[in-house]
C-alpha cells in the first residue's frame, strides 16, 4: 500500500454534502442579470427566432419578465432599446419618450428593489447600425462621445440605477462621467464594456436588437479577439477615466480575460455570456446532443470561477429557478 499517495481527492467527492462542504466557487441567482429587449407600444412580445425564450417587448410586456426575474431574486436586468425611427445620430437614444427610458421609469415605479442597467450605444438607433457618427465610412470617435453623453444623461433622468456604455468609443467613459456630474448625476455608477471584442458571437443579438450593421463590421473599435494584454490596457484606461465597474464580452471564449482583468485590478467585473452562446447551448440541447441544463449551469460555473463578479446572461431566470 506504501504506492498509494496520502492524498485522496475522492474522500471529499463522495457524497453531495461532503462536496458542497468544500465547494470553492459558488453561483446564486443575485450575480445574475437578465438582458431585455425593449421598444415603444403596448401588449408587444416579438419572438427573437435565432434566441429560444427571448423576445422584443413594450415596457408593459417587459415589466412582466422583469416582475419574474425579481420572483426568483435575479439581481437585475439590463435594457437594450429597439428605436422605431432611425436616424444618422441615433437622436431617439435620448429622447424623454424613447423605449428605454418609459421601461426605466416603470420599472423603478413596479419594481423600485430591482437593479436596473441601461445599455448605452448607437447600433440600435442608427439608419446604418454603426455605433456612432459614420462619415466616409468610418466611425467618428470624438464626435460620437457627446451622442453618447446626451444618451447616458437621459438614462439618468429615467432613474437608471447602472449606465453601461458599450460602444468602445475611446474616451468615452471620461465623456459621460463628466456629464452626469454636471447633470446633477455624480452618484450614477458606470458598468464599463471595457473589453468588448469584435466577435462572431453577436449573431442573433443583432436580430434580437436590429442593430446589424448595414456595412462592413465593427472591427475597427471593438477588440481584436487575439489580444488579452490590449484589454488590459482598456481597462485600466476605463478605470482612470473613472468607471466603476468593468465588463468582458463574449464571457466563454475570453475566461482567460476575465481571469486576468479581476486579478490585475481587483475592480468589480461582469462578464456577458452572449446571444452565440446562448444559443448554441439552446440548439445542441434541443437536438439531444447535451443535458441543456448541466451544461447552462457548468458555463455560469466556469465565468464565476474564471473571477466574474456578475454574470449578464439570457439563461437568468432559468438557472435562477435552479438554484433556487
Amino acid at each position: 500500500m506504501s504506492s498509494f499517495p496520502e492524498f485522496r481527492g475522492r474522500r471529499l467527492r463522495r457524497t453531495e454534502a461532503l462536496r458542497s462542504l468544500v465547494r470553492e466557487t459558488s453561483l446564486a441567482p443575485s450575480q445574475l442579470v437578465l438582458p431585455l429587449f425593449v421598444r415603444n407600444g403596448d401588449k408587444l412580445r416579438n419572438p427573437v427566432l435565432s434566441m429560444p425564450g427571448t423576445a422584443q417587448t413594450s415596457p408593459d410586456e417587459l415589466l412582466r419578465d422583469a416582475e419574474a426575474a425579481a420572483s426568483v431574486g435575479v439581481g437585475g436586468v439590463i435594457l437594450f432599446g429597439i428605436a422605431d425611427r432611425k436616424d444618422a445620430t441615433g437622436s431617439e437614444a435620448w429622447s424623454d419618450d424613447g423605449a428605454v427610458q418609459r421601461a426605466v421609469r416603470l420599472l423603478k415605479s413596479e419594481l423600485p428593489g430591482l437593479v436596473v442597467i441601461t445599455d448605452v450605444c448607437m447600433c440600435e438607433y442608427t439608419d446604418h447600425g454603426h455605433c456612432g457618427i459614420l462619415e466616409g465610412g468610418e466611425v467618428q470617435n470624438d464626435a460620437t462621445l457627446e451622442l453618447l453623453s446626451r444618451a447616458a444623461v437621459s438614462h439618468a433622468a429615467a432613474g437608471a440605477d447602472i449606465i453601461a456604455p458599450s460602444d468602445m468609443m475611446d474616451g468615452r467613459i471620461a465623456a459621460i462621467r463628466a456629464a452626469l456630474d454636471d447633470s446633477g448625476f455624480p452618484n450614477a455608477p458606470l458598468l464599463s464594456y471595457a473589453a468588448k471584442f469584435a466577435s462572431a458571437y453577436y449573431g442573433p443579438f443583432r436580430e434580437a436588437a436590429e442593430s446589424a450593421p448595414a456595412s462592413g463590421d465593427r472591427k475597427g473599435y471593438q477588440m481584436d479577439p487575439a489580444n488579452s494584454d490590449e484589454a488590459l490596457r482598456e481597462v485600466f484606461a476605463d478605470i482612470e477615466e473613472g468607471a466603476d465597474a468593468v465588463m468582458v464580452k463574449p464571457a466563454g471564449p475570453y475566461l482567460d480575460v476575465i481571469a486576468r482583468v479581476k486579478e490585475a485590478t481587483g475592480y468589480p467585473v461582469a462578464a456577458y455570456q452572449v446571444s452565440g452562446e446562448y444559443s448554441m447551448i439552446h440548439a445542441a440541447a434541443e437536438r439531444g446532443w447535451i443535458d441543456g441544463e448541466r451544461v447552462m449551469m457548468e458555463s455560469l460555473l466556469g465565468i464565476r470561477r474564471a473571477g466574474a463578479d456578475f454574470i449578464v446572461t439570457y439563461f437568468a431566470v432559468k438557472a435562477a429557478r435552479l438554484l433556487r
